[in-house]
């Protein structure tokens, strides 16, 4: 996720269904689904949601990359704002600079945890795989907070609170303090697996196909009315599936 603007692309407008939850003249407010790449890039240069964002509303060609002002990544879920107009997006972008956006996940990490925490270490790209986030004192400033929802007998399921938004910054402070997502194909490492449970269970973990992390709330001023509004959306299938499944390996 970045609040850094971008040249605008030569991208095409494509047709693609969008959960709307909420627009006004100003915003949008979508939820959006596993396996949706946000913005055109290599490899990816249609089918993804600014594509469909043309298609929906062509006056958002004339806002900076389509009205898209903080990212999701392709497999993670739910809440995203776009900007309907210039003023409008200078006026979330600054929300998103000066962290008073408020930005809401949940995810379930590998692990039980003994209480909830901040992680406030730097963030920057990885020196050798340029994929990949890591944390260092040379990158940029990322605070997380996190709290329990529910601790099972080898997972927890937490609450997420944002207050920087860099590039895989929950994943990747997840990961730091030894409680990587659920599916996290990159910071996860080899999928750890918990002993003693049974071959179903194990096979079942495994096959979860992405992190399990979706974006629950999302708080902002509205840029015209300058009152707080705030939405929330449901844990999708997969995730309320995976609870249901660490649920019967045992919950304490």
């Amino acid at each position: 996720m970045s609040a850094e603007l971008e040249a605008q692309g030569d991208w095409l407008p494509e047709p693609m269904a969008l959960d709307v939850v909420f627009e006004d003249a100003s915003i949008l407010i979508l939820n959006k689904p596993v396996g949706l790449v946000v913005h055109p890039a290599a490899g990816n240069y249609s089918g993804t949601l600014v594509n469909g964002l043309l298609h929906y509303n062509e006056a958002l060609n004339n806002v900076p990359r389509a009205g898209i002002v903080h990212r999701l990544d392709k497999d993670t879920s739910g809440l995203m704002v776009v900007a309907k107009t210039l003023q409008a997006h200078a006026h979330i972008v600054g929300q998103l600079q000066d962290r008073s956006m408020g930005r809401e996940y949940e995810a379930v990490v590998t692990g039980v945890m003994t209480g909830g925490g901040t992680v406030d270490e730097p963030i920057a790209r990885h020196s050798r795989d340029r994929k990949k986030m890591t944390v260092t004192p040379f990158g940029k400033p990322a605070v997380t907070h996190y709290r329990l929802i529910k601790k099972f007998e080898h997972h927890t399921h937490i609450r997420v609170k944002l207050e920087t938004g860099r590039t895989h910054q929950i994943r990747v402070h997840m990961a730091h303090i030894g409680y990587p997502l659920v599916g996290d194909p990159t910071y996860a490492g080899r999928s750890r697996v918990p002993a003693g449970t049974s071959v179903e269970f194990k096979e079942a973990l495994k096959a979860f196909p992405r992190q399990a992390l979706h974006a629950k709330k999302l708080t902002l001023i509205h840029p015209v009315d300058e009152e707080e509004v705030s939405w929330e959306v449901d844990l999708p299938d997969d995730m309320r599936a995976l609870l249901d499944l660490v649920g019967r390996a045992d919950e304490v």
